[in-house]
């Protein structure tokens, strides 16, 4: 099976990469985060993204992708809280992304390693892409922060001297630190 892991940035998926490497899946790593703000915050994660792709031999997909086009879909909701409407439409736009190209490219499923954080909820995520497995393709649902799945993405971030952001990625939890 092809999987289309969807990767919010290195930190998380380091830990998901690690959990999945007996998998038999041929995972690919998908790259589209375009609500991460400044420009120089997002090169900064990918290159981390380039640098576990290349450890753990998966290739890495990083699709075209623009600021304004995320500011576009959550447009009205920018005051929202943290893990409110804004981060929900966030999470959709970016699993919908992420299915369309699974669904055009010939792989079988998509995941995302959002799960891993503490400070998302799975439950939402994993709503949202059954969603759009039903009009695309097969999502597998995951809460990769079990069993100590985010302690184990912590160690490895660690350990490999990977970046660890203090913000989910758009401006306004920027605001917030």
């Amino acid at each position: 099976m092809k999987l289309l892991l969807h990767a919010c940035c290195a930190s998380c998926a380091v830990g998901v990469l690690e959990k999945l490497k007996y998998h038999p899946a041929k995972i690919t790593l998908f790259f589209y985060n375009p609500n991460i703000h400044p420009k120089k915050e997002f090169e900064r994660r990918l290159e981390d993204v380039r640098k576990i792709a290349k450890l753990y031999s998966v290739p890495l997909i990083v699709p075209e992708q623009t600021e304004s086009e995320w500011h576009s879909y959550i447009k009205g909701f920018e005051h929202e809280p943290e893990k409110g409407k804004r981060c929900q439409l966030c999470f959709e736009l970016r699993l919908k992304k992420t299915a369309d190209y699974a669904k055009k490219h010939g792989f079988q499923a998509f995941a995302t390693t959002l799960t891993i954080s503490p400070h998302k909820s799975a439950e939402m995520i994993n709503k949202i892409g059954k969603r759009y497995q039903d009009q695309l393709v097969k999502y597998i649902s995951s809460d990769f922060k079990k069993y100590k799945g985010y302690e184990l993405s912590v160690a490895l971030s660690k350990q490999l001297n990977l970046y660890r952001q203090n913000y989910c990625g758009c401006v306004y939890s920027k605001k917030i630190i």
